[in-house]
């Protein structure tokens, strides 16, 4: 046992070689569906195993004495679940180990015998032991020894993960595309508590709540929880952090409901922490409807449609507007990180209970996708304006098992202290990181544990420097305004014009002798110019005197003009008849003008030089304020961390080319002799 206790990696390859005598039986695809419930229930069985006799036999005694024997054999065994069977893993037998290993998982507690349940582990079963194979793997997962004192709880963690890595699709379709890294989860953990170390010192035994909407195997709550009891090392007494979580696939679910059974609160060590962790989709069917948490944690998909939540999305939005969890516009249903950095939010503690913080993993999306008006920019001005954005770290590239793209942990709060207040903090850790020796998947760097304290001390510090900028939550904002140009167009009747309109669909909807009788009557005005007016009343009139040419609509006068329309720059601008000009539709364009920014001033300076007749459209305005111009925000992370490299000199280049061509010269003579 030696070998498997070297480390995460080595135990979980001597879990998978124990899969050997699968091998001819069943399908790669199969292997994850008996080797991960296998690992599960060795490890619940080493845990138990110090009180498995005593749990027998006070089962045994007290049956049948109206006595609540739950509450009995969870003090017995000093966790929250039990077993009762006679049997362990070592001694089912060879001739009725399926009938054995049937009753041994029914003698579990009902929350400890779910997590096979979800597995649908006895259907499994059944078919290893019609493939002749059941005894044989009972027996290879009895020598394995998993009792937390053999194998912490986060070695085991990332036992799970490493072996839902291995199994991939077989275990959890596209699992491992969500899965966080061991060091993301912990620099994650510590952004998010170490501002309170000092809450937790001063006030011994404070009870507090940890949420993760998408907790997967539990590595969140988990790392959450080792982090507040190691204060106990440092201070005495530490702080009791009680998990919560939602899981949408059932495998990884029962993962975790695993990992919460194993766990126990000094003050309450009979507590079923597992109760806590619900199944289904946190985005459609939130299982924790009204609740709100002290602390929050959150590493959502990437760029995951959210197609299946959307007619439950939907309905809240339209009916619960801001009283629901998704106020603002929604954004595009090709990608759900925003939805739930929004449930987030409305999950924190209310202020006047102390508020709540919450730490999110998330790509670089939701921080510019989408335009002024848009769902997404909507989002971010919401986050943003209620001033609960308090940091946003950017991580190294390629520290996630399938993707190298840039990730980034969202810092928010209720609860800023006073200099955070009104403001957001962008920290820079793309270099801060340290190389893998050995490459898992995508994931070629690990922050290290130095390196989350250099980032912690960053965002603990709150001041400007290289890595870090300081804004004002309203830096990232601005108005979207449309400038326009006035009209000052003529028709101009020619045979350009007439070529043109082949290229207006409007006009190519035509039938053949439609055109032809337009080009005909076209024909009598070549040569001609005429105001931008005349063109709407010429066909207009054309069409009463004949029909064959067929309805006159607002897109076939505007094919026309796009056709014949030729603009004079010192024409009086054209005007409608209520002597209003017009605006020229080829000539508009859109600014966006920097929150705080008067237009005019911007106009003054930026526009105006380059544009003299340009003005803007005053009815282009912000739904939710009115102001003229759509308000937008977007955080664009290389804009402020941008630092300029300048070109090298001409003559090193030059120097560098002419030794490149002198080598490539020697090889070819190489090549010649």
């Amino acid at each position: 046992m030696a070998d498997a206790r070297a480390s995460n990696t080595s135990l979980a390859d001597f879990i998978w070689k124990n899969a050997d005598d699968l091998w001819g039986n069943f399908k790669h695809v199969d292997f994850g569906k008996i080797i991960l419930p296998f690992t599960l229930l060795r490890r619940l069985e080493c845990v138990l195993e110090p009180t498995r006799e005593q749990v027998v036999e006070t089962h045994k005694a007290m049956s049948g004495q109206g006595i609540d024997l739950d509450v009995v054999l969870r003090q017995t065994t000093g966790y929250s679940f039990y077993n009762t069977s006679s049997y362990d893993l070592a001694s089912l037998g060879a001739t009725r180990t399926l009938a054995n290993l049937k009753d041994y998982i029914s003698k579990f507690s009902p929350n400890a015998r779910r997590i096979f349940e979800q597995f649908d582990f006895l259907n499994t079963l059944e078919r290893m032991d019609r493939a002749g194979v059941l005894y044989k793997i009972c027996q290879n997962f009895a020598k394995i020894d998993l009792h937390p004192e053999a194998v912490p709880e986060r070695t085991m963690s990332n036992v799970y993960e490493h072996l839902i890595r291995r199994f991939g699709a077989e275990v959890n379709e596209a699992a491992e595309d969500f899965m966080t890294p061991r060091d993301v989860v912990h620099l994650s953990i510590e952004l998010l508590l170490d501002p309170d170390d000092d809450l937790f010192v001063s006030n011994p035994g404070l009870i507090r709540t940890l949420y993760d909407p998408t907790c997967g195997t539990g590595g969140f709550l988990s790392d959450g929880m080792e982090h507040v009891q190691s204060l106990q090392d440092r201070y005495g007494t530490a702080p009791v952090l009680v998990p919560y979580g939602q899981e949408l696939e059932p495998e990884t679910h029962a993962v975790c409901l695993a990992a919460m059974l194993l766990k126990t609160l000094e003050a309450d060590p009979g507590r079923d922490l597992s109760k806590n962790i619900k199944l289904g989709s946190t985005l459609s069917d939130d299982q924790h409807r009204g609740e709100k948490f002290h602390y929050c944690v959150s590493n959502p998909p990437f760029g995951k449609p959210w197609t299946l939540d959307k007619p439950a999305v939907d309905r809240e939005h339209n009916t619960q507007k801001f009283e629901g969890r998704f106020g603002p516009k929604l954004p595009r249903v090709s990608d759900g990180s925003m939805l739930f950095l929004q449930h987030l939010v409305s999950k924190l503690e209310s202020p006047e209970n102390g508020g709540g913080r919450a730490a999110i993993v998330l790509s670089g999306s939701p921080l510019f996708n989408g335009g002024a008006g848009q769902g997404e920019s909507e989002i971010r001005r919401r986050l943003l304006e209620t001033d609960v954005v308090e940091a946003i770290i950017a991580l190294p590239q390629e520290i996630f098992f399938r993707t190298g793209i840039g990730t980034y942990i969202w810092i928010l709060s209720n609860k800023k202290p006073d200099h955070r207040k009104g403001r957001v903090q962008l920290i820079d850790a793309t270099e801060m990181f340290e190389p893998m020796r050995k490459s898992e998947g995508n994931k070629r760097r690990r922050v290290s544990e130095e390196n989350t304290r250099d980032i912690v001390r960053l965002y603990s510090e709150a001041e400007e420097g290289k890595k870090s900028k300081i804004f004002d939550s309203t830096a990232f904002g601005y108005r979207r305004v449309r400038v326009l140009r006035p009209l000052r167009k003529r028709m101009v009747m020619s045979r350009e014009g007439l070529d043109k309109l082949e290229d207006e669909k409007a006009w190519t909807k035509r039938t053949e002798a439609q055109r032809a009788a337009w080009a005909a009557a076209f024909e009598t005005q070549m040569g001609t110019e005429q105001d931008w007016h005349w063109m709407e009343s010429f066909a207009k009139a054309e069409a009463k005197a004949d029909p064959s040419l067929g309805k006159v609509d607002a897109t076939l006068i505007k094919a026309f003009r796009a056709a014949f329309g030729v603009r004079f720059p010192d024409m009086d601008p054209v005007c409608d008849a209520k002597g209003n000009v017009l605006p020229d539709d080829d000539l508009t364009d859109y600014e966006n003008i920097p929150l705080g920014t008067p237009i005019e001033d911007y106009m003054e300076t930026e526009v105006l030089p380059h544009a003299h007749d340009a003005y803007v459209d005053e009815s282009y305005r912000d739904e939710t304020d009115g102001e003229v111009g759509i308000v937008g925000y977007e955080i664009n992370f290389n804009r402020y961390f941008y630092e300029y490299q300048p070109p090298r000199d001409l003559e090193e280049i030059d120097t560098e080319l002419k030794a490149v061509e002198a080598r490539i010269a020697a090889m070819l003579e190489e090549v010649t002799e």
